[in-house]
């Protein structure tokens, strides 16, 4: 049977006013089953107090880290039993269709089904995917090699954790693109959003976060992978 019952994790931190941008944007192009899950960073309150006016559900990190993206969307997994998560974000502009179009690349083998993000280039090419869809299954069993119960590693701060999702994922023939299923990253790279201290702080951890990756990609790279 198709996976159905579908959680979108949004990772906030520091953009109270874009999180009323990316609900919307999510309900009006989703009219499948589905739920917005936040994750705020501890001592932003400004970022709590918005999805507390808004009224959606949200968790809160136990601890406050800066660029922690792929810590809240493991926290996200963990905390919800949904057969799919979406690894989403609040600078994303969720277009119709894109979800029939992601589920339309599930079959059996694979669990991570890359959208297209209308951005980058290589994701434009079908090689990568900056936001995924990710079966339950596959988390459980670990989207890294080596660890279970994690659909991101950890040692990254934000950047290139997109890239060992896929990169595994495709080394173990787990990995679809549905270039169809449009979720538009608005990001300045692509001239597509305004630069602010969020973005800032990503960049700040851009290089430890290649070394990381840089280190780690001998796992996969050029290797078939067990499933």
């Amino acid at each position: 049977m198709t996976p159905s019952s579908l959680v979108i994790v949004v990772p906030v931190l520091g953009r109270p006013a874009n999180a009323a941008r990316v609900l919307e944007s999510i309900e009006a192009a989703t009219p499948q089953p589905h739920r917005v899950l936040f994750v705020a960073t501890q001592d932003d309150r400004a970022e709590i107090r918005e999805l507390e006016r808004l009224g959606v559900s949200f968790l809160v990190m136990p601890w406050s880290v800066g660029g922690d993206y792929a810590r809240k969307i493991n926290l996200g997994y963990r905390e919800s039993t949904e057969d799919l998560i979406f690894t989403g974000a609040d600078d994303l502009d969720f277009r119709p269709g894109w979800l029939a179009a992601a589920k339309a690349k599930l079959r059996p083998g694979i669990g991570v089904v890359g959208t297209n993000d209308l951005g980058n280039p290589s994701v434009k090419r079908g090689v990568a995917s900056t936001h995924s869809l990710v079966t339950r299954a596959y988390a459980d069993s670990g989207a890294s090699p080596g660890e279970t119960h994690m659909i991101y590693h950890e040692g990254y701060a934000h950047q290139w954790v997109d890239d060992e999702l896929v990169g595994v994922a495709r080394a173990r023939g787990a990995f679809a693109f549905a270039r169809d299923s449009h979720v538009v990253h608005l990001h300045p790279h692509w001239g597509k959003g305004d630069y602010d201290d969020t973005y800032e702080i990503g960049a700040i951890a851009l290089e430890p976060s290649r070394a990381v990756f840089l280190k780690r990609r001998k796992m996969w790279v050029g290797k078939r992978l067990p499933r």
